[in-house]
């Protein structure tokens, strides 16, 4: 499995966002904790705001409850009512001393009211409010009397509108008006709740209003009706206690709702709060912040992408230039161009690869001049051996009077030391060498009865150049190898045969072949570099081969079926070689070969 190991620009991306994400979580902690301790203030503050401005109001509503126990404990106004008979100035009288007790009592508070009490046994009305005095009761005199402050409209005045009243009837127990020697009523008009509302919203994010279940509500003068009718909704389905707190959802914006309960009216003084609104400037900095720390992490990932540009990607040319000169590639050389102090180090190393490929070359070239001249030298020497035994063929003909035998020995093996001493070209035609191997084999033939061989060759590759003795050591093995450990002989071909590229000359014998193995390790060998301990014969074909005509020439090998190998000599078709360039090695005579 492979390690995948990080660049660095994943580390200074990772430095950079483990610097950050503490950042993020503690200002995400503080500012988590913030709002709540926000929200709970705001909480805190609304509802004790809320009970402050409610205990104002009520203190005002008491004090107009007790203008009817105030005024039904006068003494003028109790003779009055007490009294029966009289002359009509007298009541006339008694009754604008009344008014006038009822207007500085009406005036001694600050709210808007109308201060009025009945006498049903005369019928009669005395009030502050002018549409109602002395026009007799707008409502039936067995009417219930209000001894709690009850909500209902008032069209005395021409227009209706919502009032508060509450009334005592003298004596104390009687219920109805019916009962009552008198009923003293205090009435104060919503407007003035409406105003006080008004004051209490004054500078301030919240919107006041009166609520009771079943009547409509009491607002200011710049409420919400939209908004004040869905908190109605949802606070006339619940169950509520004296005093409470709810958040709600209204138009996709989040309010808190406090309620608490008169202690006067019965109703509840509701105000809502758009905490949101509230929590913007905190929300606008968390905003800032967070857009503070995006910009960080962008400037962060851009600085590490300058860094990875900048010294990562040049590391990562030289690394991979390093690479392939360890591979042996010698044409190696960095082709990027950094705007900065590694383009100094990309062109010391692509100055330092030349002259090590040049130091290679020559170092290469001198290698091949030293085998061209070992070859020239193995060229002009006799095998004692192969020479032995062709001159005692010679001998044991001579002694039996065969002297064609003698003759063709002779004249082959004449050809034969002439045709490979010869070492002042090294680049032949392919006719030369096909005339060497003929003479080889026909002087093995006359050695060897069993062999066999057959040479065919197009007249058209007669002309190719070719390096000297590129066949005799390919057929020389074939012959020492795979013939001459058959007892019944065997058979050698040689074909040749031409495409629109290649050069193509198979070698094939009936031997006894190779194993796969040997044929593995034979092919292995082809690749190993020059050394002095490998001066094989077929190496040095495949190697002179290869760098005179290409990387696409050189030498395969295949099995033959039924046993021998067949070798294929492998050269791109070309304009000629030069004697020059032919690398040379030992072996040419093929003595020492093993086919490995």
């Amino acid at each position: 499995m492979v390690r995948y190991r990080l660049n660095i620009f994943n580390k200074i991306l990772i430095m950079v966002l483990l610097l950050l994400i503490p950042i993020l979580l503690l200002y995400g902690i503080s500012n988590r904790t913030a709002n709540q301790v926000i929200r709970e203030e705001i909480e805190s503050s609304n509802l004790n705001r809320l009970s402050f401005f409610l205990y104002q109001m009520d203190s005002a509503i008491g004090n107009l409850s007790m203008f009817p126990v105030i005024l039904s404990l006068d003494p003028h106004i109790r003779e009055f009512v007490d009294r029966e008979g009289g002359s009509a100035a007298e009541t006339l009288k008694a009754e604008s001393r009344i008014a006038e007790k009822f207007g500085l009592q009406s005036v001694s508070s600050s709210w808007s009211n109308d201060l009025t009490v009945f006498i049903p046994s005369s019928h009669k009305v005395i009030s502050t409010n002018i549409f109602l005095h002395g026009t007799g009761r707008q409502g039936s005199w067995s009417d219930p009397i209000h001894t709690a402050w009850s909500y209902e409209k008032d069209s005395s005045r021409g227009d209706t509108v919502g009032s508060f009243i509450r009334e005592i009837g003298v004596p104390s127990k009687v219920r109805t008006f019916a009962d009552a020697d008198a009923v003293y009523q205090v009435r104060f008009p919503v407007q003035n709740i409406s105003n006080l509302l008004d004051v209490s919203k004054k500078d301030k994010q919240s919107d006041p209003f009166l609520y009771h279940l079943g009547y409509e509500p009491i607002l200011n003068s710049t409420s919400e009706p939209h908004t004040v009718n869905k908190i109605r909704e949802r606070l006339s389905g619940e169950a509520l206690s004296d005093s409470g707190q709810q958040r709600m959802v209204i138009e996709n914006q989040e309010i808190l709702v406090s309620y608490v309960k008169s202690r006067q009216l019965g109703w509840y003084l509701v105000d809502y709060v758009p905490e949101q609104r509230i929590l913007s400037p905190i929300a606008k900095t968390s905003n800032l912040f967070y857009g503070s720390i995006a910009l960080l992490l962008a400037m962060g990932v851009f600085a590490s992408f300058l860094l990875y540009r900048h010294v990562q990607i040049p590391i990562k040319n030289i690394i991979r230039g390093v690479q392939r000169m360890k591979r042996g590639d010698l044409s190696a050389r960095i082709d990027y161009r950094a705007k900065n102090e590694f383009q100094y180090l990309i062109q010391r190393f692509n100055e330092m690869a030349g002259q090590i490929q040049q130091l290679v070359e020559v170092v290469y070239a001198e290698r091949i001049s030293s085998r061209e001249a070992a070859l020239k030298q193995l060229q002009s020497q006799i095998n004692p051996h192969f020479l032995y035994n062709s001159l005692f063929f010679m001998i044991n003909s001579a002694k039996v009077e065969d002297w064609d035998s003698v003759i063709a020995m002779g004249e082959n093996l004449a050809e034969y030391y002439r045709y490979t001493t010869r070492v002042e070209n090294q680049t032949v035609r392919l006719k030369d060498e096909i005339e060497l191997i003929e003479n080889y084999l026909s002087i093995q033939t006359m050695r060897m009865v069993r062999l066999e061989y057959e040479i065919s060759v197009p007249e058209e590759m007669w002309e190719e150049r070719v390096p000297r003795l590129i066949l005799q050591p390919i057929v020389e093995n074939a012959v020492l190898h795979g013939i001459e450990f058959r007892l019944d002989g065997g058979k050698i071909t040689v074909t040749g045969e031409q495409d629109g590229e290649l050069n193509r000359i198979i070698v094939e014998d009936n031997g006894v072949g190779m194993s796969e193995e040997a044929l593995a390790h034979l092919r292995a060998k082809l690749t190993e570099p020059m050394s002095e301990e490998i001066g094989c014969g077929v190496w040095n074909v495949h190697q002179r081969l290869s760098y005179q005509f290409g990387e696409a020439s050189g030498l395969t090998f295949e099995h033959v079926p039924g046993g021998g190998l067949r070798v294929i000599l492998n050269w791109t078709r070309s304009s000629g070689a030069s004697g020059a360039g032919s690398p040379g090695e030992g072996g040419n005579n093929g003595t020492t070969d093993d086919r490995g």
